[in-house]
């Protein structure tokens, strides 16, 4: 088992509810599973959501940024958003944003 950050355990703790959940670590973060389809990725301790068209939009309008990162001097811009405040805060929330992450996964041909 690799080992994580305080903040990738609290995000799996906070996660208990989705069955079939795992963590793996890739690129300098981690990959966020509902057995084997990921749907949320882990970044210097950011935890982001899968958005497609269905949901991008719901994230934009809270001010969320996509995680972007640079490859041979351009940015690039991946379809995650990061996740509102209040998922940490309240169980229901983490619930609900979960559900479209891994909806908008589920959409997309690409995890």
């Amino acid at each position: 088992m690799p080992r994580h950050s305080q903040f990738v355990a609290f995000v799996v703790e906070q996660m208990a509810f989705v069955e079939g959940l795992r963590v793996r670590a890739m690129f300098g973060g981690h990959g966020v599973y509902q057995n084997d389809r990921m749907f949320a990725i882990i970044v210097d301790d950011r935890l982001y959501f899968k958005t497609d068209i269905t949901t991008r939009d719901e994230f934009a309008a809270k001010g969320l940024s996509p995680f972007t990162y640079t490859a041979r001097g351009k940015p690039v811009t991946l379809q995650y958003f990061e996740a509102p405040p209040e998922v940490f805060e309240e169980a229901q929330a983490m619930r609900e944003w979960v559900r479209k992450a891994y909806g908008a996964a589920i959409r997309t041909k690409k995890t």
